[in-house]
């Protein structure tokens, strides 16, 4: 019997099932059609997106960050290449050997491995930072997928813990923190650049696509510092911390012609490439944020004052009253009894009776106006984070026991940076030069202060400080005429002077008739013994005034004898 006459194989639609089968198929691929015209027309864009997303990454190109160099080219700080080892947000694929050889050769607890691993499956966590090439190179021979080495640099620091505090340093991704790093990020940062590229599974660049953003490469940055001046002074200051066992200690070294920074070192330090040691102590530059009483040093300033206003002579004769002098019932004392003294005599032998006798023969008014035309009070104009302002109150509020603690340098503060500078007035024909840590390409022009005779005049009683008789005789240099002025100060903690801690410094000049250095030291809190400031302090600013200026090639301006200067067993102990 045929197949389409048996009742159970034949079999026969309905007409208008068939049309509706027929109908559904029809519209449902005209609605694939459409979707299809939808996606490819109005979605591109984001499809494309999409699809780029699977395996296209832009790539940060790093800048290379400028190098800091001293005032001959030495350089201070360099940027050096290095790898760091990251996991991408692209499926994580590692076998148990590899896990533990990775852990192994970037030094990682395995648990800790595993937890940063499991994140990168999220998201993009780092491995290990700033590595070197060779390291990176066997990690990437695993051949891990999603495991990713990325290009980086890193600081490197030559001159280490001897220029710390001036050129500060870089956090991990490069970013300045302290010191001329972070005072000059800008200029030596630079703006990263970017590429497009196509990466396989395992993280591999298989091509370049296109570049996004060139770099910007940072701009290097000469300082005015002199790094051989630089040794000799940290060296220097080191020893003399160590063998007066103080707590710290700081140096600045100043072109007198220029106000140019040519050295400066602060102890403790910390050395910059061995973060592991780190403390903010060690990190802080105290020559320019650190305030003190300057005590003696400030001398000089009030007998400027009393010359400029026709109060005195350097050959007035002060009447330093057997050594004691009462006002407003307290009483300021000498260490020794001078009697009647000359106001060459008064800065020579560093007499507070004498000084404050002087101070309080004029108005307070013209003594403030000096001290804060020499820089006091005010914040150095230099581009370092943090630099001190220090305290001058004004002179409306001094009563005269006041006045006359401030003309020996009590109830002010001062960094050893602003005094080294105001120190310049006496250099340069009463003109305060201006302060610089970048190298001066142009010729300075300095600020009007006091009449050029009467720099001139107290340069000439600096000069005393240093010969027979003086409080820091010892400064004397072959071949040279030195100036200077010692200060030893008691420290005013929690309110109170301490009757045994001591801050001790100095100003050097040299040569003395031409100046052209400028050394200011501070020793704090000396503890072997002695802590006058022509026993602590001047050792070290002739140390390095002696070696400064035979390496600055500067002209004797004095006779040079055959025999070594001789030293005075004892300085003249400076009134504190």
């Amino acid at each position: 019997m045929s197949p389409d006459r048996h009742p159970h194989l034949s079999l026969r639609l309905p007409v208008w099932r068939m049309r509706f089968i027929l109908l559904f198929m029809l519209l449902g691929f005209t609605g694939l059609g459409v979707r299809a015209m939808y996606l490819q027309g109005m979605e591109h864009d984001e499809l494309q997106a999409q699809g780029e997303l699977r395996y296209g990454r832009v790539l940060e190109i790093p800048a290379h960050r400028g190098t800091i160099t001293d005032r001959h080219g030495e350089p201070l700080a360099v940027s050096t290449p290095v790898e760091s080892i990251a996991v991408s947000p692209s499926n994580v694929e590692i076998t148990p050997k590899q896990k533990a050889r990775l852990a192994q050769l970037l030094d990682i607890d395995p648990a800790e491995l595993a937890k940063r691993l499991e994140a990168g499956r999220k998201g993009f966590v780092y491995l290990a930072r700033q590595i070197a090439p060779e390291l990176a190179a066997r990690v990437m021979a695993l051949d891990v997928p999603g495991v990713l080495s990325l290009p980086e640099h890193r600081r490197y620091y030559p001159a280490a813990e001897v220029l710390a505090q001036v050129i500060g340093f870089t956090n991990i991704d490069g970013k300045g923190k302290e010191g001329i790093e972070l005072a000059y990020e800008s200029h030596l940062a630079g703006r990263p650049g970017s590429r497009k590229v196509i990466q396989d599974r395992r993280g591999r660049v298989i091509e370049d696509v296109e570049n996004v953003r060139a770099p910007q490469q940072g701009r290097d940055l000469a300082l005015s510092i002199d790094l051989k001046l630089q040794y000799l002074a940290y060296r220097e200051l080191r020893r003399a911390v160590i063998e007066n066992r103080a707590k710290a200690g700081s140096i600045v070294v100043l072109d007198a012609t220029s106000g140019e920074v040519l050295a400066l070192a602060n102890l403790p330090t910390f050395n910059p490439n061995n973060r592991s040691q780190y403390r903010a102590e060690r990190a802080r530059n105290r020559a320019i944020v650190d305030l003190f009483e300057p005590g003696s040093t400030l001398k000089p300033f009030t007998v400027a004052a009393a010359l400029e206003h026709g109060v005195v002579r350097p050959d007035t004769l002060v009447d330093t009253e057997g050594g004691h002098l009462t006002v407003s019932g307290r009483t300021i004392h000498d260490a020794h009894v001078n009697g009647t003294l000359t106001v060459s005599q008064v800065i020579q032998k560093s007499s507070n009776v004498g000084i404050a006798r002087i101070a309080l023969s004029m108005p307070a008014h013209d003594i403030w106006q000096v001290l804060s035309m020499a820089g006091f009070g005010t914040t150095p104009r230099i581009d370092f984070p943090g630099a001190a302002s220090g305290r001058l109150r004004d002179p409306h509020t001094w009563r005269p026991i006041e006045q006359a603690t401030v003309s020996y340098g009590h109830g002010i503060s001062v960094s050893l940076l602003q005094l080294a500078h105001a120190y310049t007035i006496f250099c340069d024909d009463g003109e305060l030069m201006p302060l610089t840590l970048i190298r001066r390409e142009d010729t300075a022009i300095g600020t009007p202060v006091i009449p050029k005779a009467t720099a001139l005049a107290v340069r000439a009683m600096l000069e005393l400080v240093t010969q027979p008789g003086g409080t820091a005789p010892n400064a004397r240099i072959n071949g040279y005429r030195v100036a200077g002025k010692t200060g030893t100060a008691h420290k005013f903690i929690n309110g109170v002077y301490s009757p045994d801690r001591y801050m001790a410094s100095f100003i050097g000049i040299a040569p003395a008739s031409r100046p052209r250095l400028i050394v200011a030291v501070a020793i704090d809190e000396p503890s072997a013994g002695r802590y006058y400031g022509g026993q602590v302090a001047a050792p070290v600013a002739t140390a390095v005034l002696t070696g400064a200026l035979r390496a600055l090639a500067v002209p004797p301006d004095a006779p040079i004898t055959h025999a070594p200067v001789k030293r005075d067993a004892e300085a003249i102990p400076e009134e504190v």
